[in-house]
């Protein structure tokens, strides 16, 4: 399927790293093997220090964006705290992986949105709280698009 927007998440699970999150997703894929119900994926996390996992391939549907999942790629974020406000290296990563990505499917700035934008959901907590620092958010996307 065509790849028509970014969309980013966090965790919601204060102060977990990138690995713990991943390793959360494989179990909940084992689980639901298993006669489990909750389905939740993403192609990427970034931690706490900038690391990033790719946990879904890009070719691959991740089950984070209902119900656009199929047109969408996700990156969840770790956040320090339960304000959901990332930190300074997280951020940073998250700025470049989204540019990488626009880059990759030809898309701006504009198709890098929210989980909220998708489903209303507070997420990601302080970005849709705070709509000046999404806005600086996208601004830094689209600095980072443009080097």
């Amino acid at each position: 399927p065509e790849v028509k927007d970014i969309v980013i998440h966090y965790v919601a699970n204060p102060g977990t790293s990138a690995m713990q999150n991943r390793n959360y997703f494989n179990g909940l894929q084992k689980n639901y093997r298993t006669g489990g119900t909750t389905k939740a994926s993403s192609h990427f996390i970034v931690g706490l220090s900038g690391e990033v996992i790719q946990c879904v391939p890009l070719t691959e549907i991740a089950y984070a964006n209902a119900p656009r999942n199929g047109d969408t790629v996700s990156i969840e974020v770790c956040h320090p705290d339960a304000s959901g406000q990332f930190t300074e290296e997280s951020y940073e990563a998250v700025v470049k992986l989204a540019a990488d990505l626009l880059r990759k499917y030809g898309l701006t700035e504009e198709h890098v949105i929210r989980h909220y934008d998708v489903s209303g959901k507070s997420c990601p907590l302080y970005y849709a709280e705070h709509e000046d620092m999404w806005i600086q958010m996208k601004a830094d996307i689209a600095a980072e698009l443009a080097k």
